[in-house]
């Protein structure tokens, strides 16, 4: 190594100590948390949200996982399909793109039809009459394709994340944190809740109200660009994460890829394009609506894609992380999955070919299941319950090598996760903490919910990363999902 390579080096190595000072958290408040178990060893967190997947449609073959079941080779399971009167087994789709189905509330409720998780094509049918895709989608095609939600991936498609799910960790009882669309999964995400407000700016007046959260009843002039828009539009007035983290010195940063996202109308299997940016409030970017991020003076935590790059390379990654893709990189549906696989591999891969690799946990799932097959029911079967089963992966220095967790999870977890870690345990309290509101609990709180840490062996020496093939950074491509 060169003098000026090394003195590089090593002023990098100082900046990223400099750096993990700053966010180490502070002491712990009274009654808050436990016993270190290792978790501190954990300085950065980063969980990075895909779109619309299925944990079948991913890793419904995956040795040991919860998965399809076979008999000589053949699905077992068979759902109805109620155009032809036949039943339809999951069969291996070896397409890159994928049409994927109505995703909303009902559909949801649809699907998984009082636990029997047979409606999947019944929604998809429904869809094909009513008209599940946009007129400005060529890419989207639900009449003719109604099985198509029935199809699941394998390594041949998905080599990249059967490799981290065969070195690191698998987890196949991650559910939704609530059976509805993208919008109220990206706000459990940041907030453990997701609800309407009668009034403007005021979070006592909020309540949960799933059904609000139907692409078709949502705000339409919330999502059209150039529409008028009452003040304060998009207005999410109750207590988020980031409040705390903020509260407790601990950085954190959401990297919002600029291009598009869509905006689903009529519980549509595909949507039509608006623009996403870091300063454009949307369904995979809700942080600028948070009243507490405005008024701490957060706005500018939230950062264009390219920026988490370079503040890997700098030494500024913020100990906690949330990126969201563009929709070419989402896998949402049209999106090619082999698109978002190469921007997820880049992304790790990035962090992995820092020194952040040994003090940090990524988290990846998917937002929602898409309208894909899945055939384990959620656990609450009540209106407010569970979503559908995402894929889940757990990838770090100390995850446990080749580790398939059953827990029962949702992305509720990540949350408690960065709780336990960064903040002694310390939990958000909706009565008291920033704007109060009328919840009586935290999601993170509920009892049936796992616990990250069984994940991770913190007394192994740090792992060796796992360099990919096929990881891709900026400048992405902005554009249409299915472009090549």
């Amino acid at each position: 190594m060169t003098r000026v390579a090394t003195r590089s080096m090593c002023a990098f190595l100082l900046l990223l100590a400099a750096g993990s000072a700053l966010h180490q958290s502070p002491a712990a408040p009274a009654g808050a948390a436990a016993a270190d178990d290792g978790i501190h060893k954990i300085k950065h967190v980063i969980v990075i949200m895909q779109e619309n997947r299925s944990f079948d449609s991913y890793f419904g073959t995956f040795p040991g996982a919860d998965g399809i079941a076979m008999r000589d080779g053949e699905p077992t399971a068979c759902v109805p399909d109620p155009g032809t009167g036949e039943c339809v087994r999951p069969y291996h789709d070896s397409n890159d793109e994928d049409t994927g189905g109505p995703h909303g509330a009902k559909a949801a409720d649809r699907d998984i039809d009082g636990g029997k998780m047979d409606g999947f094509i019944a929604v998809m049918r429904q869809a094909a009459e009513t008209g599940g895709c946009p007129t400005n989608i060529p890419t989207c095609v639900v009449k003719g394709h109604e099985r198509s939600v029935m199809g699941y991936h394998t390594s041949a498609e998905l080599p990249n994340y059967w490799t981290y799910a065969r070195d690191f960790v698998l987890q196949d009882h991650m559910f939704e944190p609530v059976r509805s669309w993208s919008l109220p999964a990206h706000l459990y995400m940041v907030s453990e809740w997701a609800a309407s407000c009668a009034t403007i700016g005021d979070p006592m007046s909020c309540k949960p109200e799933r059904t609000y959260f139907n692409p078709t009843d949502f705000p339409r002039d919330l999502f059209e660009p150039g529409s008028p828009q009452a003040p304060g539009r998009p207005d999410y007035p109750w207590t988020d994460l980031t409040y705390l983290l903020h509260a407790r010195n601990v950085s954190w940063a959401y990297y919002v890829m600029d291009g598009f996202e869509p905006d689903c109308t009529n519980d549509q299997s595909s949507c039509r394009l608006r623009p996403q940016s870091a300063r454009t409030p949307g369904i995979w970017n809700p942080l600028p609506s948070f009243t507490d991020v405005k008024h701490d003076g957060q706005l500018g935590n939230i950062k264009d894609t390219s920026r988490f790059f370079g503040d890997v390379r700098a030494g500024k990654l913020p100990a906690v992380a949330w990126l969201a893709p563009g929709n070419r990189y989402s896998e949402h549906p049209p999106g090619r999955i082999s698109a978002g696989q190469d921007y997820v591999t880049g992304i790790v891969n990035a962090v992995m070919r820092s020194p952040y690799w040994n003090s940090t946990a990524i988290f990846l799932s998917w937002d929602d299941w898409g309208g894909f097959y899945d055939h384990v029911a959620p656990p609450d079967l009540n209106f407010f319950g569970y979503g559908l089963r995402v894929p889940g992966l757990v990838i770090s220095a100390y995850a446990r090598k080749g580790f398939i967790d059953h827990q029962m999870l949702s992305h509720d977890a990540y949350v408690k996760f960065i709780e336990d870690d960064f903040l002694n345990g310390e939990r958000l309290d909706p009565k008291t903490d920033g704007r109060p509101d009328p919840r009586k609990n935290v999601a993170e709180n509920a009892p049936q919910l796992g616990d990250l840490r069984n994940e991770f062996d913190f007394s192994q020496p740090p792992r060796p990363p796992v360099i990919l093939p096929g990881g891709i950074g900026p400048p992405y491509k902005p554009g249409y999902t299915g472009e090549p």
